[in-house]
């Protein structure tokens, strides 16, 4: 009954709150910037070979200009926090600032064409959001710098895909890599507060919508091999390209973007322009409703959505803010529909939701974040075995491709370039 205590109590209460409103204004506004896009290729197939070159030339000058650290996922960023011990770079991190730039940058990017998600930049913003309340506040030493932290970014995940279960999971798995009963309060509170925020808000949505497809007979193993085989490479291939991109392309291409980084974003938006027209507008944003019609079978679709959509990885490269959540299920989605082709004995809708768990566990090398994200988010919980079995598959495949998961190698990179940065070099990229 101690009245400190049930001020901390509150506050806690308030920032979770906070974070899930900002999670459900931030997925309205993506969806306000895909569908203006999505007007804007209907009214002429070549607005976005101008708005696209714009868009990301605008962003990576506005990021490099007024909110450096807010490139990128933001998950990498979260995690560098939780593992650095200065609180300058921790500040840095997790500012304010940092978080309103990465919540408006995201949505101009989006608006722009490009291939990102809000998922990941939801982590950083909840997290800065937990973390400013941290300073406010007399919490302990390791309930302000892990507890809070791993609080907001639990709670981010939960609102911004409806899925609570997978906030905690991934608060776990992910970006603590452990669980310290000193914490596990603090990020239950947080994901119960904003996952019921979102739920009064939004309601009971399944976010790529559902399926009742289910694997049965002896023969049920083989979609279960085959995709966690193949979205297990190409995972891992993805994760690989993007850490070396992350340290810097190499060749004349990457001297160039060195040199030139706000050209070189507006030439990655003329690319992104014209793998959307090939694949006829449906690579561009975030690619939920692209996956929510494989996964329903409805709209028409080309068979080489998943590849395109890998190929639009361009987006990453120009060093725009934006995550690789949506995207890397949306491919997964598009690699399970090929490989049901494989497979015409299995039901479709099973093979496409292992191809999505496959693809994404490959990713992120997390494998049970990635079947608990799809079991919730595709209310298919007849899945669960041969999702478990193609996600641990996968992820198996993907360390042979990929070393280090994704988010560990980029969060390092992070913490050494602002270590160079804070000795006078220039920013980090």
């Amino acid at each position: 009954m101690s009245p400190r205590l049930w001020l901390r109590r509150i506050l806690l209460w308030a920032g979770a709150v906070s974070v899930g409103v900002a999670a459900i204004v931030f997925a309205l506004g993506a969806e306000f910037a895909n569908d203006l896009h999505q007007r804007m290729v209907s009214v002429s197939v070549l607005l976005p070979f101008v708005v696209g070159p714009a868009g990301l030339a605008f962003v990576v000058w506005a990021t490099r200009r007024f909110f450096a650290g807010s490139q990128g996922s933001g998950i990498p960023q979260t995690i560098a926090a939780l593992g650095v011990s200065d609180d300058k770079l921790r500040d840095k991190l997790l500012s304010p600032k940092v978080a309103i730039g990465k919540f408006f940058l995201t949505i101009v990017a989006l608006l722009s064409g490009a291939s990102v998600g809000r998922e990941g930049p939801t982590v950083q913003i909840g997290a800065s959001i937990m973390h400013a309340l941290g300073r406010l506040t007399r919490f302990s030493r390791i309930e302000a710098e892990r507890g809070l932290i791993l609080a907001g970014g639990a709670a981010g995940v939960a609102a911004a895909f409806n899925t609570p279960l997978a906030g905690v999971v991934f608060a776990i798995e992910e970006m603590s890599r452990s669980f310290e009963s000193r914490t596990s309060g603090t990020v239950m509170t947080a994901v119960i507060v904003a996952g019921i925020v979102s739920l009064w808000w939004l309601g009971d949505y399944t976010y790529f919508g559902s399926t009742s497809a289910v694997l049965a007979g002896a023969g049920a193993w083989i979609p279960v091999l085959l995709c966690g085989v193949v979205g297990g490479f190409a995972g891992g291939a993805f994760s690989q390209f993007l850490i070396m991109c992350s340290r810097g392309i190499p060749g004349r291409i990457g001297k160039y973007a060195g040199e030139h980084p706000i050209l070189f974003a507006a030439y990655c938006g003329f690319a992104l322009a014209l793998i959307g027209a090939i694949s006829g507008g449906t690579t561009y944003g975030t690619g939920y409703h692209e996956a929510r019609n494989i996964m329903e079978g409805t709209g028409d679709l080309p068979n080489a959505f998943g590849i395109l959509k890998m190929f639009a990885i361009i987006s990453y490269m120009s060093g725009i803010p934006g995550g690789v959540f949506a995207p890397s299920l949306a491919i997964g989605v598009g690699i399970g529909h090929n490989l049901s082709t494989l497979v015409p004995y299995a039901p479709a809708g099973a093979v496409i939701v292992l191809g999505m768990v496959a693809y994404f566990a490959g990713v992120v090398q997390a494998p049970v974040t990635a079947f608990v994200i799809v079991i919730e988010m595709t209310d298919n919980h007849d899945m669960i075995v041969p999702l478990m079995a193609a996600s641990l598959l996968a992820t198996g495949c993907s360390r042979i491709v990929c070393r280090r998961p994704l988010y560990k190698a980029l969060a390092d990179q992070f913490v050494q370039r602002f270590q160079v940065s804070n000795k006078g070099s220039e920013p980090p990229r």
